[in-house]
């Protein structure tokens, strides 16, 4: 894409304006880390450092924005109400208590039971938006329309562009040698506003945005296709089904690619992070990361590519789900079917037979239908925890020797072994 700066919108085009609104949250916003990944780097090649937008307050970049919006209130504006999926909402609750308003926010029936309690603590009223975003969206509009409270839009408004770009000042001033962002991409608020603070001071630095392939209309319209309804994803921060007006304008014009990750390689750079870089991310978060892990877009040849990590508010049950398929496709979890005598000491037996494997046992389910089975014998699935592929064959194996006849459970496609 052609950068064409006397086509972005002037409110938006001064650097000094958005040093202004970046200096204003000073205080409140926490300038987040850069470190560079050694075994991302040596993965992917090139120099690859990631930005810690996860352990910015409130779990995610979004307090920018939502500071940068709340300053330009009416000093007799009573409160503020939104539409979120819950990281914007979070942060314009906590933005709120600070500066002392109201804040009501409308989230989807499915959001996440951590993101509302979060949102609950920090005093703000949660309303049943509907089913998507855009019925938030909607919906709160329409409360602001009655007069009381200004509505605060997640993303499309130029002052909270202009607070997200305080993420692309601070890339500018920590890393000298800047080559390349590659950054999460949603309602397009953040990958505008980096793109604005990058691009004005450093126009050679190249900037690709990732978007969730189950839900991608910026991707989808670049490239042609017609989606109508974008599918569940866990990268749940970054479903819109469609981007605003304002930040698809602006990444049309400063970003250099758009591009789409799939629901395996979002999960996996979730464990990736977690376990090489110490980082909680949410799906949304591991995007850029995922991009970069998958080979969809190269690191810089010369100078430093900097990954965002844009949030870390990820529901609990949604982890231990991401972790326990991690542990199954690197092959740390083995699941098996056999049978045993149905006498007493049938189970036993099979159970002193895994300890001498060195498994250890994390389920044991009985199963008596919809399997072939003598009238003295019961059918047995077992979850072990191995320590990899080659201890898992050697456990499989070991039990055959004992007489046990043994069926693995594949439980992951064979892609996810790739």
């Amino acid at each position: 894409m052609t950068v064409t700066p006397h086509s972005v919108p002037p409110v938006l085009t001064s650097a000094r304006e958005l040093e202004s609104r970046h200096a204003a949250s000073t205080g409140v916003v926490r300038v987040t880390p850069v470190f560079s990944v050694a075994s991302l780097s040596a993965l992917c090649g090139g120099e690859i450092s990631v930005k810690a937008e996860n352990l910015q307050r409130t779990g995610s970049f979004k307090l920018r924005g939502t500071l940068s919006k709340l300053g330009t209130l009416a000093r007799e504006c009573p409160g503020v109400v939104t539409g979120s999926a819950g990281n914007h909402a979070q942060a314009l609750a906590y933005a709120a208590r600070i500066r002392g308003l109201t804040c009501a926010v409308y989230m989807p029936t499915a959001a996440s039971v951590a993101k509302i309690a979060a949102v609950e603590a920090f005093g703000a009223t949660v309303l049943d938006g509907g089913e998507s975003v855009d019925s938030c969206i909607a919906a709160a509009r329409d409360h602001a329309a009655e007069g009381a409270a200004a509505f605060v839009h997640p993303f499309d408004d130029p002052d909270v562009v202009a607070g997200q770009a305080g993420v692309g000042l601070e890339l500018c001033r920590q890393v000298p040698n800047l080559a390349k962002v590659v950054v999460p991409v949603g309602g397009g608020g953040l990958a505008a506003g980096v793109a604005l603070a990058v691009k004005a001071s450093r126009p050679e630095v190249e900037i690709v945005g990732v978007q969730a392939d189950a839900c991608a209309p910026l991707a989808d319209a670049l490239h042609g296709i017609d989606r109508r309804t974008p599918s569940a994803t866990i990268a749940d921060g970054i479903a819109i089904k469609r981007p605003g007006e304002l930040t698809k304008r602006l990444i049309e014009r400063l970003l250099d690619d758009v591009i789409t990750v799939g629901e395996e390689a979002i999960a996996e750079a979730m464990i990736f992070l977690l376990e090489r870089a110490k980082l909680l991310a949410e799906g949304a978060g591991a995007a850029a990361t995922a991009a970069l892990l998958g080979g969809l877009t190269a690191a810089a040849a010369n100078g430093t590519t900097v990954a965002i990590v844009s949030g870390g508010n990820v529901d609990v049950g949604v982890l231990a789900g991401v972790i326990a398929r991690h542990e199954t496709v690197v092959d740390r979890r083995l699941r098996l079917f056999t049978r045993v005598s149905d006498r007493p000491g049938g189970l036993a037996g099979l159970l002193a037979a895994v300890a001498t494997t060195g498994a250890s046992v994390r389920e044991v389910t009985h199963v008596r239908e919809g399997v072939e089975l003598h009238v003295a014998e019961t059918g047995i699935e077992l979850v072990l925890e191995t320590r990899g592929s080659s201890h898992a064959r050697s456990v499989a194996e070991h039990l055959a020797a004992a007489g046990y006849v043994v069926q693995v459970i594949d439980t992951h496609p064979a892609e996810d072994r790739r």
